[in-house]
C-alpha cells in the first residue's frame, strides 16, 4: 500500500511539472503547424513568468498577472512575427535573440524594480493561483485507491494545470477539425497554395503567433504565480527548449506530446524523489548529477525512439509574394 502511496505522490507530481511544458509544447505546435519555428518559447516562458510575478506582487492579484503574462509573451511573439514574416528573417536567429533578451531583461528588472538580485517578493493569498478542491474530494480520500486517486492525483490542482489538459483536446479539435486548423496547416505546408485561394500567409501567421503567446504567456505565469511563489533567475530552465523537442518526438501532434510532456514531468518527480537518497551500487549521487536526469534521459529517449519526424515543409522559410 506504502508503494502505491507514493507512486500516487510522484504522479500527482508529475502533473505540476508537466505543466508549463504541455503550455509551451502546444504553444510551438500552433506556430510551427503555421511554419513559424519558435526557438524563442524559452525566452517567452522566462519573460512572462517575470511579468506575471511583478504584476501579481504590484497589484495583489493573481488574474492580473496572469493577463501581464500573457500580454509580455504576446509583446515577444509580435517581434518574432515582425522579424520572420514582414522583415523575412531567420526566423532560428529572431528566436535565440528572443531568449537572450528575456535572460538579460528579467534579471535587470528585477533588479531594478525590487532591490532582490532579480528575484521578485514572494507572493501569497490572491497573489498566487490556489489549489481547488473537486466536489466529492474530501468525502472519498479515505476510501482505498480511488479515492487516493481522485483525491490526490486529479483534484487539488490549480486552475491553470486543469486549463493546459484541457487545452490538448481543444488543439486536436481546432487543427484537425476546424476550417480554421485546415487552413492552419496548409500554410506550413503550401502558403503558396493559400495564397493563390485569396487567404492572406501573413494574417494566418500572426494568428499562430497570438495563440502561441496566450499558451506560452499562461505557462510561464503558471511558474510563478502558480507553481512557485515568485520569480526567481532562469526559472524555466530549459522547458521551453524540452517543448520543442517534444514537439518533434510527437511529430506535431497534441496526443503523442502530451505523452512525451507527461513522460519529462514524470523524470522531473523522479529526481526530486532520488535527492538525498542511497542508490544501488552507487551510494549517494551529488545534487547536480540528479538534477540533470530529466533532461539527460528525456534527450536520450527522443534521440533514441524519434525514428523519422517530418517537419511542415514550409517551417523556417519566409513567405513571398509572387508579383
Amino acid at each position: 500500500m506504502q508503494l502505491f502511496v507514493d507512486l500516487t505522490l510522484i504522479l500527482d507530481s508529475t502533473v505540476r511539472l508537466a505543466v508549463p511544458v504541455i503550455l509551451a509544447c502546444l504553444a510551438g505546435l500552433y506556430s510551427e503547424r503555421a511554419g513559424i519555428v519558435d526557438i524563442g518559447l524559452e525566452g517567452k516562458l522566462l519573460a512572462s513568468a517575470f511579468g506575471a510575478a511583478a504584476a501579481s506582487a504590484v497589484f495583489g492579484s493573481a488574474w492580473i498577472g496572469l493577463g501581464v503574462g500573457v500580454l509580455v509573451a504576446l509583446c515577444f511573439s509580435a517581434i518574432h512575427g515582425i522579424a520572420s514574416i514582414n522583415l523575412k528573417g531567420n526566423q532560428t536567429i529572431s528566436g535565440v535573440a528572443l531568449n537572450f533578451l528575456a535572460a538579460g531583461l528579467t534579471t535587470f528588472l528585477g533588479q531594478s524594480w525590487f532591490h532582490r538580485g532579480g528575484y521578485t517578493p514572494q507572493l501569497s493569498g490572491d497573489q498566487r493561483f490556489s489549489p481547488i478542491t473537486l466536489p466529492f474530494a474530501d468525502q472519498v480520500k479515505d476510501v482505498p485507491i480511488i479515492g487516493e486517486i481522485y483525491w490526490e492525483l486529479i483534484s487539488g490542482h490549480n486552475i491553470i494545470t486543469y486549463f493546459a489538459f484541457l487545452a490538448v483536446p481543444v488543439t486536436a479539435w481546432v487543427l484537425f477539425r476546424t476550417r480554421f486548423g485546415l487552413r492552419l496547416r496548409a500554410v506550413g505546408e503550401n502558403p503558396k497554395a493559400l495564397d493563390t485561394a485569396g487567404i492572406s500567409v501573413a494574417r494566418m501567421r500572426y494568428s499562430a503567433l497570438i495563440i502561441t503567446a496566450v499558451l506560452v504567456g499562461v505557462g510561464g505565469a503558471y511558474l510563478s504565480i502558480a507553481q512557485s511563489a515568485g520569480f526567481n533567475n532562469n526559472m524555466s530552465a530549459g522547458r521551453g527548449y524540452i517543448a520543442l523537442a517534444a514537439l518533434i518526438f510527437a511529430k506535431w501532434k497534441p496526443w503523442p506530446a502530451l505523452g512525451v510532456c507527461l513522460m519529462f514531468g514524470f523524470l522531473d518527480a523522479l529526481q526530486f524523489r532520488l535527492q538525498g537518497q542511497d542508490l544501488p551500487f552507487v551510494g549517494q549521487v551529488p545534487v547536480q548529477a540528479i538534477q540533470v536526469l530529466p533532461y539527460l534521459l528525456t534527450i536520450i529517449l527522443l534521440a533514441g525512439f524519434i525514428g523519422r519526424a517530418v517537419a511542415p515543409k514550409a517551417a523556417g522559410i519566409p513567405y513571398t509574394k509572387d508579383r
